[in-house]
């Protein structure tokens, strides 16, 4: 089953008007050890109906605590109560820190990083940033932040106290798009044009090993495509999608392909926890969405391919992923798949979440 456990509010603060940082405390003696950069699914109960929303770490590996950042969207439940209602000696129930936005560190290395952040995107990042360079007395990072304006700008303060805490290692640039600058290049939005320009007055991307994006998708995309144009693989980029174009997952007709037969239903089998189960799917139907509606309780956030909570491997058959934010090439390569975005092709499909 998915997993969840009782974590104690220890402290909510306000970072900035609509946004709050939130320590945690495990209650049960679940292991909450976490790698810069992971999430922690959190699940609650609004009006009978289940919410499940993922929020990334903000500390440092290092910190001693266990701390997210929660920005309030207009019209988010979990957002709206976490910013208004919750209070220091309240229980959150969440899973174990997940995600695969960070790089092995190595404190014998001397190495260069980029980081591009938007809004509360800063959150994974500056968990990243601080533990990296704590870890790697030898290496740098340079932090470009976009934001609306000056008031709008998560940790502020935080990251002032880095600068002046690791001076020579820690370059950040501020871009806002409403409040003029000293320097113009700093106003404006952080797009692809934008980006040649930092590269070509403020950032040496020739001596980049790793760029970190965590932002609006079209932000993300810009930036990526000019960090390709100026020499760096995809190997070098990280990518964490905080909101996505596609809310959710997509609803369409299976069509077979090849030898994959005509049938519009799937013979399933889904392992969790050590325990295989088979049943009868529709073929447009999702994984996730199939494995719940039999009984199983698969772990989900998003569902919109934004997060990787959901992740299983494909063991016999094919599936259609329809969306993929999340996955990096290697993994698809290998067989894993987003259940929530995965519609069976083939007449027998057989998942496993365990690996």
């Amino acid at each position: 089953m998915a997993r969840f456990h009782p974590l104690t509010v220890t402290d909510v603060r306000k970072t900035i008007r609509d946004a709050v940082v939130v320590s945690l405390q495990p209650a049960d003696g679940g292991d909450f050890d976490f790698t810069q950069g992971q999430y922690l699914t959190f699940r609650r109960e609004f009006d009978g109906t289940e919410l499940r929303r993922s929020y990334s770490i903000c500390a440092a590996r290092s910190d001693g605590l266990l701390q997210v950042g929660i920005k309030k969207v207009d019209g988010g439940a979990f957002s709206t109560w976490a910013n208004e209602d919750l209070q220091p000696g309240d229980t959150l129930e969440a899973m174990e820190p997940m995600g695969s936005f960070f790089t092995p560190l190595d404190p014998a290395q001397a190495r260069n990083y980029l980081g591009f952040a938007g809004g509360s995107g800063i959150t994974p990042v500056l968990s990243i940033l601080k533990t990296t360079l704590r870890a790697e007395p030898r290496s740098t990072f340079t932090l470009v932040y976009a934001n609306r304006s000056v008031n709008t700008i998560m940790f502020r303060e935080e990251l002032e106290d880095l600068k002046n805490e690791y001076m020579g290692r820690l370059t950040v640039i501020h871009v806002l798009e409403s409040d003029a600058q000293d320097i113009d290049l700093f106003t404006g939005r952080v797009d692809a044009e934008k980006c040649a320009a930092l590269f070509r007055h403020w950032i040496d991307i020739t001596s980049i090993d790793t760029a970190f994006i965590c932002g609006p998708e079209p932000m993300m995309l810009g930036i990526a495509s000019a960090l390709r144009e100026h020499g760096l693989d995809d190997a070098q980029i990280k990518f964490e999608l905080f909101a996505s174009a596609q809310p959710g997952r997509l609803k369409r007709k299976a069509t077979a392909t090849g030898d994959a037969g005509s049938a519009k239903t799937t013979e399933a089998s889904v392992t969790l926890d050590g325990s295989a189960r088979s049943f009868t799917m529709d073929k447009d139907q999702t994984v996730l969405d199939a494995a719940l509606e039999n009984a199983i309780d698969a772990p989900y956030a998003c569902k919109a391919g934004v997060c990787s909570t959901c992740r299983c491997k494909v063991l016999e058959g094919e599936v259609e992923m329809v969306a993929n934010h999340a996955l990096e090439d290697y993994e698809v390569q290998r067989g894993y798949v987003l259940s929530c975005q995965s519609f069976p092709v083939t007449d027998r499909v057989v998942v496993d979440f365990d690996q």
